[in-house]
């Protein structure tokens, strides 16, 4: 029988459903591969191992019992991940677990136990998934890199000397390295989508306003939403899937609280098998699509944005492919805006600024990043912030316009291959702030504008000592508002071509 953790979450969920395995013994195999690896690779701040092996037996008890599962099995709520192992990012409360937020000010004396769980971790047990524990952040989730002073770093599968990317590291790691089938986390400027293009994964960040649980209308600016990281394009679908918030009868369950229409249930992950888009009205499906070909990024002109060879090379081997699948290309030109980086600067100090930490002894305890980001934020005045939110929201509106003609668009993935562990200046704040930009220059532009978008690995990079396999090089398509089915099929479409969940790091 082939190991559990080379199936993918749709095959488990299959296995799980027909009994071919027991919550229990996928919950033990996978609490296994975390024993071996995490310490390696700092996938998870916290393992909960006790608590995971008790929802397992719990989840098995209730089918023992018919209680959980019934004829139409696979259709309710509660069945959707059920018995799937997943993870919280810790920035995320779980009742009675610590919530450590990759800070030093909430360890020892300053430790945080909450009673009350986050929506989305709610959400998650909802749908029947079993929690291993918490996924390592970077402190708050500020940086685009998973290195803590809290704990070890986050480190890349494919070259364990290179960052995994952020602040959803430890998730991208726990899925690239087999720890997790698939992991859920949370994207304020790039954070699924960096560390799932530097672990060689599939990562989804879905429109503003698609899920109740973190859809971003409740963060700053809207900018932080939840979203799945993945090997496969149907497994980000099927966690996706599970982060919607449906009542029995399939519905969304908040359809008038929502920015996005949410598609039926199975919707998505249909779009991510099919490799394609049911039709209108009961039109005919869509498989080829228009898609724009860009290398914008809304940073040029206020750092020196210069995209590496392998960036582009990835990038152009994504829209190659996307030729010969038969979609239809073509440049999008779009003209720098000297706002946007000043205003998205004061949004993001900000949001810093509103941290619960007022205790000197605690917020002696941050990184200079953070006590920088604290410290300039609460002195942004109300007159800034509101000139900045104006500014971005003009950006919004413009963003929708350009990519109004287009099905999708194409950008690269990352500014440059994800750079060895210490790269990013621990001690100088604002040159640290520079480097995260020409790391992640397309991301944080996709989440002022509320769009979805998806990242997929297209290429590996030639074999080095420390990385025998190469890193994986990645694109990231972008689609309009609710556009996440037709970023699914595309990812889909790719996937079938590039085939890239064969491959598998070193660290496997």
């Amino acid at each position: 029988m082939t190991d559990l953790h080379e199936r993918t979450a749709v095959e488990l969920r299959e296995l799980l459903l027909g009994e071919s395995v027991s919550p229990v013994e996928l919950t033990e195999h996978f609490l296994g591969r975390v024993a071996e690896r995490n310490d390696a690779l700092g996938a998870f701040a916290t393992v909960t191992a006790d608590a995971a092996r008790a929802r397992a037996a719990g989840l098995q008890r209730e089918r023992e019992l018919g209680d959980a599962l019934d004829d139409a099995i696979g259709d309710d709520e509660e069945e959707v991940l059920w018995g799937l192992p997943s993870a919280d990012k810790d920035l995320w409360d779980r009742a009675g677990v610590p919530t450590g937020f990759g800070s030093r000010a909430f360890a020892g004396a300053f430790t945080r136990v909450p009673e009350v769980s986050s929506e989305v971790v709610e959400q998650l047990d909802a749908v029947g998934a079993v929690s291993l524990g918490k996924t390592a952040a970077p402190e708050f989730g500020f940086p685009a890199y998973t290195e803590l002073l809290a704990g070890p770093p986050a480190r890349n599968p494919w070259d364990p000397t290179r960052t995994a990317g952020g602040s959803s590291g430890g998730a991208a790691v726990a899925v690239a390295a087999g720890m997790l089938p698939f992991a859920p986390g949370s994207d304020g400027g790039g954070s699924i989508r960096i560390p799932a293009a530097a672990c060689g994964l599939v990562g989804l960040k879905p429109s503003r306003g698609l899920l109740p649980a973190g859809g971003g209308v409740d963060s700053p600016g809207g900018l932080v939403v939840n979203g799945p990281i993945a090997r496969t394009t149907a497994d980000a679908a099927l966690l996706l899937e599970g982060l919607i918030t449906r009542g029995p009868d399939g519905e969304a369950a908040h359809p008038y609280t929502l920015r996005q229409a949410v598609g039926p249930r199975w919707s998505y992950l249909a779009a991510a098998l099919d490799g394609q888009v049911a039709g209108r009205d009961g039109g005919a499906p869509r498989r080829t699509f228009r898609v724009g070909v860009s290398t914008f990024s809304a940073w040029e002109g206020f750092y020196d944005i210069d995209p590496a060879p392998e960036a582009l090379a990835a990038h152009d081997a994504g829209v190659e492919a996307l030729a010969g699948l038969g979609h239809e290309l073509e440049p999008m030109v779009r003209e720098p805006d000297a706002t946007y980086a000043p205003a998205f600067r004061t949004l993001w100090m900000a949001g810093a600024a509103a941290l619960p930490i007022d205790d000197p002894h605690q917020l002696a305890l941050l990184e200079p990043l953070t006590q920088w980001l604290v410290g300039v934020g609460r002195k942004v005045s109300a007159r800034e912030l509101v000139e900045a939110l104006r500014a971005l929201s003009a950006f919004e509106r413009t963003s929708l316009a350009r990519i109004a003609p287009y099905d999708a668009v194409v950008l690269p993935g990352l500014g440059m291959v994800p750079p060895e562990l210490g790269w990013f200046d621990a001690e100088d704040p604002e040159r640290n702030f520079e480097q995260q930009c020409r790391f992640t220059p397309y991301t944080s532009m996709i989440n002022v504008a509320g769009l979805p978008a998806i990242t997929v690995p297209v290429l590996w990079t030639e074999p080095t000592r420390t990385a025998p396999s190469g890193l994986p090089m990645g694109i990231q398509l972008v689609g309009r508002p609710g556009g996440e089915h037709t970023l699914l099929a595309l990812a889909a479409q790719l996937e079938s071509t590039l085939r890239w969940p064969d491959r598998r790091p070193p660290t496997w």
